[in-house]
C-alpha cells in the first residue's frame, strides 16, 4: 500500500515521504499510536518507497504534490512487499504465545546485518513491538545503537511506554492520531459497507479502522437508532414513567449480565456520539466535522441537547459508561441516565 492509499495521517505520511527523497529518514522509528489506524500499512508503505525502482515523484501536476516521493504500488517489488514476500523486508510479529521471542529478533538482526539482496534497503517491521520479552529488546539494542548502514527499523506499537527505555531513546518517536470519523467512514464505504452503515460504524470507532472493521454495522446502526429514541423521549417529556420506558427500551433484547451491559454500552457510546454532533451543530461548527452526517436532519429534532444540556447530558453518559465498567447493572444504569438526560 503506498502513501497515497493509506487512510489519513497525512503530515506524517508527508515528513516521511520528505525524508526518504533527501535521504534523511533515521535509522530507526517508533511508530506509536491506538489499535487498527493503519500504523503497519504506512511501514509497508515507506518500505515500498524505499524499495520502489520506479517510485512517483511529487510535482505540480501530481494529486499527491504534498508527498515529494510514493511508491508506484504495482511493480514486482512493491507487490512483494504488500504481500510480505519481498527479501529485504521483514516483518516481525508476535507468534502463538502472544509475545516476540529473543530467537525471532536475534534471527532478524543477523540477517539485517547483510547487504540488500535486490532492494536498495533492507526494512525490519516489528509489528506490537511492545510484545517483545525483555530479552528479545535487549537484543535489539546494539543493533539500533549501531544500525547497518542499508537497513532501517520501524518499531510499531499501541503501548510505546511498555517499552524499555533503553529502546525508546534509540528510536525517534512518531505520534499517530486516531483517525476522524470521515476518514474511517471513507475507509468502510471502500470496504463495501453501505453510507448509513459507514456513518454508524465510524461515530463509535474511536478513530480506529481496525476496531471498526470488527463491528456489527447491523447492530450499530440499531443502536444509533435506539440511541436518537431514547434522546428524543428525554427532550419531549419530564414524565418520570415515559423517561423510564425509553430506558427499557435501552437494554431490550439483550442478555443478562456481561452481555446486557455490553449492548447497553454500544447504545450510550451512539448516544455521546449523537451528543457531540448536535453541541457542534449549536456552536457553529464544522459540518463536515459530523461524525453522523447522514442523520443530520435527526439531530435538528433533538435540538433541545445543545449548549448546557448538552455537555450535562454528554457528562452523564460518560459517568453511565464508567458505572458499566464497574459491573453496575445495566437497568440501574439505564434508569439513572434516563432519569438525568
Amino acid at each position: 500500500m503506498p502513501f497515497r492509499d493509506c487512510v489519513g495521517h497525512r503530515p506524517l505520511l508527508a515528513v516521511l515521504a520528505r525524508s526518504i527523497t533527501r535521504g534523511s529518514l533515521p535509522p530507526s522509528l517508533l511508530f506509536a499510536g491506538p489499535e487498527g489506524i493503519g500504523k503497519r500499512l504506512v511501514a509497508v508503505a515507506v518500505a515500498q518507497a524505499l524499495n520502489c525502482p520506479q517510485p512517483r515523484i511529487g510535482g505540480p501536476a501530481d494529486p499527491d504534490a504534498r508527498l515529494e516521493v510514493d511508491a508506484c504500488g504495482t511493480c514486482p517489488s512493491c507487490l512483494r512487499i504488500a504481500r510480505s514476500v519481498h527479501p529485504d523486508v521483514a516483518i516481525v510479529e508476535p507468534g502463538s504465545s502472544g509475545s516476540i521471542k529473543v530467537e525471532q529478533i536475534r534471527d532478524m538482526v543477523d540477517r539485517a546485518a547483510f547487504r540488500p539482496f535486490e532492494g536498495k534497503r533492507r526494512v525490519v517491521i516489528v509489528d506490537d513491538a511492545d510484545a517483545m520479552v525483555d530479552q528479545a529488546q535487549n537484543a535489539l539494542l546494539k543493533t539500533l545503537e549501531e544500525p547497518p548502514p542499508a537497513s532501517v527499523f520501524l518499531l510499531v506499537t499501541a503501548r510505546h511506554d511498555a517499552l524499555l527505555p533503553t529502546v525508546r531513546s534509540r528510536c525517534p518517536l512518531l505520534r499517530f492520531r486516531p483517525l476522524s470519523p470521515q476518514e474511517v467512514a471513507d475507509a468502510l464505504l471502500r470496504a463495501g459497507l453501505t453510507e448509513s452503515e459507514a456513518r454508524a460504524v465510524a461515530a463509535t470507532a474511536d478513530g480506529s479502522v481496525g476496531q471498526a472493521l470488527q463491528a456489527s454495522a447491523g447492530d450499530l446502526v440499531e443502536s444509533r437508532e435506539v440511541a436518537a429514541r431514547a434522546l428524543l423521549q428525554a427532550s419531549r417529556s419530564d414524565a418520570v414513567r415515559a423517561r423510564l420506558d425509553a430506558a427499557k427500551e435501552l437494554v431490550a433484547g439483550a442478555g443478562a449480565g456481561a452481555s446486557e451491559r455490553d449492548h447497553l454500552s454500544r447504545h450510550l457510546r451512539a448516544m455521546a456520539s449523537l451528543l457531540r454532533d448536535i453541541e457542534l451543530l449549536e456552536s457553529g461548527g464544522d459540518v463536515g466535522a459530523l461524525a453522523n452526517v447522514d442523520v443530520r436532519a435527526e439531530l435538528g429534532r433533538l435540538a433541545a441537547f445543545g449548549g448546557e444540556r448538552g455537555v450535562r447530558a454528554f457528562a452523564a453518559v460518560d459517568e453511565a459508561l464508567v458505572a458499566l465498567d464497574r459491573n453496575t447493572s445495566a437497568k440501574a444504569v439505564a434508569d439513572w441516565l434516563l432519569l438525568r438526560l
